[in-house]
């Protein structure tokens, strides 16, 4: 937690609420995570789906790592903050012609293709704009094989795989890869650990495999005591049998969550307090819009004070936003002191689908976001006022 000192210099300068990434501790959880797959061939991706900002980005592309893009938004972002085209790896759903031309065009050699339609929109596309080049694209594909995968809307069936190849053949392509999405959020290790084998078998379906896509879905603790996802373990695990194949494959892992989750805070401002009984109700200067949806994390976010804690007694306490929305609460029946005016709060590991899922429903305006390295501070995105909410709004 950032010493109340600080907190107070932060919220002085920058106003509240605010968004505010702990850099420091960002590096360690890459370090970490990076380090734990001794597998040489390993390449890693940062999910940018769970958070867009540019300067955090950088903090990834200088530590080594490509990006993984859901959408194309995901891909310029990534190509404003630096990461190469051919460090970008695509593996979404559902574009349309000319939104898989600019993909294309972005110069993006990698593509995991949720259908065979998909595969054979990319696979004209290719031949239409770049007939020669036709055999520089990595093209894969995303799993669905219900036994490991669930009940899922994505990807292609392995009974699909003979099909899908003579398709890419029949346009000069390869099917190169397979991608392995396990589903968000997912903290137990051993959900991705016993499926290594299947999965590796499924990609061996492939005549032309070249890579395997372990994907994301890693999750993270949003209750600190609970159960984390372990990578020393799954990296040992999955770098021996990617070891023990006959020949070298790629191994592309894509955390987003499990990476960035932990390093960012949102603080806001006591602005009301009342009593029900002996139920705190605090209000606060900010509102549930300004987070991601309860299903993202589960409906809990750690939520701390940011005074000196003491001995004070504990009231189970509502923290609820600044509308009267009947479901605007961050936090409920948390367990907080006595609270007045102007005190801050702090509402903990809001750095994946935090800022990246905030929106303007409710039409208040989205905070600031800070970075802080090494005690040192810099905005790193513009406090929003009312003049966004007419944006494009032809009056």
């Amino acid at each position: 937690m950032i010493s109340p000192d600080l907190i107070g210099e932060l919220l002085s300068t920058y106003g509240s609420p605010l968004y505010v990434y702990d850099g420091d501790r960002l590096q360690k959880t890459i370090s970490h995570i990076t380090t734990a797959i001794p597998y040489p061939r390993t390449q890693f991706h940062f999910a940018a789906v769970t958070n867009g900002n540019i300067n955090l980005l950088k903090i990834f592309t200088d530590a080594g790592w490509g990006l993984h893009a859901n959408t194309p938004g995901d891909i310029y972002l990534g190509l404003k903050a630096g990461v190469a085209p051919e460090g970008i790896v695509y593996s979404g759903s559902n574009l349309n012609q000319q939104e898989m031309e600019q993909v294309l065009d972005w110069g993006v050699k990698t593509l995991n293709l949720d259908s065979l339609n998909q595969l054979e929109l990319c696979c004209q596309t290719i031949q239409t704009r770049y007939p020669s080049a036709a055999g520089t694209w990595n093209l894969g594909l995303r799993l669905n094989l219900p036994e490991i995968t669930g009940d899922s809307r994505i990807g292609v069936h392995p009974r699909e795989f003979e099909e899908a190849v003579a398709l890419a053949k029949a346009y000069g392509c390869e099917i190169r890869g397979l991608h392995f999405y396990r589903g968000t959020g997912t903290n137990a290790t051993t959900a991705f650990t016993e499926v290594i084998d299947k999965v590796i078998a499924t990609a061996q379906l492939l005549p032309d495999w070249q890579y395997l896509d372990f994907g994301g879905g890693f999750g993270y603790p949003y209750h600190h005591d609970g159960v984390g996802f372990d990578w020393q373990i799954f990296g040992s695990q999955i770098s021996q049998k990617m070891a023990n194949l006959t020949y070298p494959v790629n191994l592309i892992i894509e955390p987003g969550r499990a990476a960035i989750a932990g390093c960012a805070y949102l603080f806001t401002k006591v602005v009301s307090v009342k009593w029900q009984g002996d139920k705190q109700i605090l209000g606060v200067d900010t509102t549930v819009a300004n987070l991601s949806v309860p299903s993202v994390h589960g409906g809990y976010r750690e939520i701390r004070v940011c005074q000196q804690e003491d001995s004070s007694p504990l009231y189970t306490t509502d923290v609820c936003g600044n509308t009267t929305y009947s479901r605007d609460y961050l936090g409920r029946n948390c367990q907080l002191p006595k609270l007045k005016i102007g005190d801050a709060i702090a509402i903990l590991d809001v750095g994946a689908y935090g800022y990246a899922m905030s929106s303007h429903f409710l039409h208040r305006p989205r905070p600031a976001e800070v970075l802080l390295t090494n005690q040192q501070h810099r905005l790193i995105r513009q406090r929003e006022d009312y003049s966004v909410l007419l944006t494009n709004q032809v009056v």
